[in-house]
């Protein structure tokens, strides 16, 4: 294998552990939420708030974020979360008040989530590939669930065992001594080691004048895409629409579900079981429908993702009189295989239409709206709850949601911009 296609797989595959241990740490606060409850008797909606709360942090960051992507790279970018991460677990072991849970699992978990999660990846990953883009972005995604099938019950038996914060002292330590050397090996994009995305080799202006272009707009592609030109734009505000609601679906469930299992009568282990598969079955949905999404566009597979999580409320409110393993069975699968392919396009979807020098720019300051959807949800769940007594009211809103998320990405339209791997004519040499 060329060593220039080989480099690209090797930032895939950093990215896949950085995802899978990364973004677990956060998803765990799904597992830390009941015994916390139960030690400080706080209220559920201000308790599942330290979550939102470091949501919104990190959401206010997320444009400096790809400013300083753009200007110093991805190792920089990635160190500072493992750093957020990593003491943010260790000092999470001290919490007794409410505000040291906010600082702690809140805003440095959580915000250094961001940094290694989707926010992160997505501002330079992108770079290394054009044919494979969904493919690549899907597979080093798929991480998240790998990791979950063995860190969370992991976790589990953990707080089972020691306590909350034995399990806090242990994921803080892993991601310290594992990541922090990893990420080290990343880089920008394929043209700082005077390579080619997709791993292909420099061309000379005759053979790329034969090569196909994947622009069906060329006007809009031939714009250097500041990020205030962009959001002069409909297209941007579609998708800070789409991304909003999205991932307001996405962690309203993944915060509450173990919590709202427990109340219907699955036991803490199941749940979190349930919990882990989620992401398991996520990763097969992902690769596929990434891979899918190089061949038929990247809203076809959005809105795959929106129905999945769909039916995945819809499942989650059948078990509240018939909590059967069916019904269970039927929500892990539409959440992980279908939902959490919205991941695969997440990095595409922007990168298409404001592809440029200051992508990570752009696609920082759109993520504060994905980012400000994923502190959204999970609060006003809990506040619902808090009022109703019920889940009821916020899974519906949830549904509605995902629908509109699934409009607001068909209006962006990137396909009306560049046109996907599988839509673009085959014609002469390469």
């Amino acid at each position: 294998m060329p060593a220039r296609f080989f480099y690209g797989w090797v930032i895939v595959a950093v990215c896949f552990i950085t995802m899978g241990v990364g973004v677990n740490a956060r998803t765990a606060f799904s597992l830390l939420f009941p015994p916390i409850l139960d030690e400080f008797g706080w209220e559920r909606g201000v308790t599942a708030g330290a979550f939102s709360f470091g949501f919104l942090v990190s959401a206010v960051l997320s444009p400096a974020l790809g400013r300083l992507m753009d200007r110093r790279g991805p190792r920089v970018v990635m160190e500072m979360g493992v750093g957020l991460i990593g003491v943010g677990l260790l000092l999470a072991t001290l919490v007794s008040q409410r505000w040291h849970l906010y600082v702690t699992l809140g805003v440095m978990v959580g915000g250094g989530s961001v940094c290694l999660g989707y926010t992160g990846q997505g501002l330079f990953l992108p770079n290394w590939f054009v044919r494979r883009r969904g493919l690549a972005m899907s597979m080093a995604f798929s991480g998240v669930g790998i990791g979950s099938i063995i860190l969370l019950p992991w976790l589990q038996s953990l707080i089972g065992r020691a306590g909350w914060r034995a399990a806090c002292w242990a994921m803080g330590i892993l991601v310290l001594a594992l990541l922090a050397p990893l990420n080290l090996l990343l880089k920008r994009r394929p043209e700082d080691m005077g390579l080619e995305p997709d791993g292909d080799r420099a061309l000379t202006p005759a053979e790329s004048e034969r090569r196909p272009s994947n622009v069906v707009d060329p006007a809009w592609a031939a714009v250097d895409w500041t990020l205030g030109r962009a959001i002069q734009t409909a297209r941007f505000w579609w998708i800070v629409l789409g991304f909003f609601t999205g991932l307001f679906s996405w962690y309203a469930v993944q915060v509450h579900q173990t919590k709202y299992l427990i109340e219907i009568g699955f036991s803490p282990s199941y749940a979190a079981w349930a919990l882990g598969f989620v992401s398991l079955a996520g990763i097969p949905g992902q690769i596929i429908l990434g891979h899918l999404s190089d061949r038929i566009g990247r809203e076809w597979v959005w809105a795959v993702g929106g129905l999945g999580f769909v039916v995945c409320y819809i499942a989650l409110l059948l078990m509240r009189d018939s909590p059967t393993p069916a019904l269970l069975y039927l929500m892990v699968l539409s959440q992980g295989m279908l939902g959490y392919g919205l991941t695969s396009v997440v990095g595409a979807i922007p990168a298409e239409i404001f592809q440029g020098k200051h992508y990570g720019t752009v696609f920082g300051t759109l993520m504060l709206a994905a980012v400000a959807g994923g502190a959204a949800g999970p609060w006003l769940t809990g506040a619902l709850h808090d009022a109703t007594g019920s889940y009821t009211l916020a899974f519906w809103i949830a549904i509605a949601m995902s629908a509109l998320s699934t409009v607001a990405i068909w209006r962006a339209a990137p396909r009306k911009v560049r046109a996907v791997a599988g839509r673009v004519p085959h014609h002469g040499s390469r």
